[in-house]
């Protein structure tokens, strides 16, 4: 376990955001976050800014300096060997109860920090309004 800011992170969990970042690959998991399940699809940190910074691309002067930062972002994390300090998903759906998934539509990014992070498991959970492939 890594210790940073005074928290716990799991080593296991960040070995695996490392490889990906590195790697530039995904993987279904779902995570335990003080008491929310969120499920989806890790991405590469590089993945996620890009994806992010598509949503700026037509957009006005400001709007395209931020998609310009959003990529460098992503180019310099795949880079980045040092340790990890967030996990990045996109497919993202967060269960709160027995409550529907919020959000429950739409292309959904997510990003959090794994020091946050309580427990996991490799694979995504499905409902009813999913398409399983």
């Amino acid at each position: 376990m890594s210790i940073g800011s005074g928290t716990m992170k799991d080593s296991i969990l960040e070995f695996i955001v490392q490889a990906a970042n590195k790697y530039d690959f995904s993987l279904d998991i779902t995570l335990n976050v003080k008491g929310a399940v969120i499920t989806g699809t890790m991405i590469s940190a590089k993945e996620y800014f890009n994806t992010l910074s598509e949503t700026f691309d037509d957009g006005n002067e400001v709007a395209q300096m931020l998609s310009e930062q959003l990529e460098k972002a992503g180019e310099a994390a795949q880079i980045n060997n040092s340790e990890a300090q967030f996990l990045h998903m996109k497919e993202t759906k967060v269960y709160c109860g027995d409550s529907k998934p919020t959000p429950s539509k739409g292309k959904i990014l997510w990003r959090g920090k794994l020091s946050e992070i309580d427990g996991f498991f490799l694979g995504r959970i499905f409902d009813s309004s999913d398409k399983e492939a």
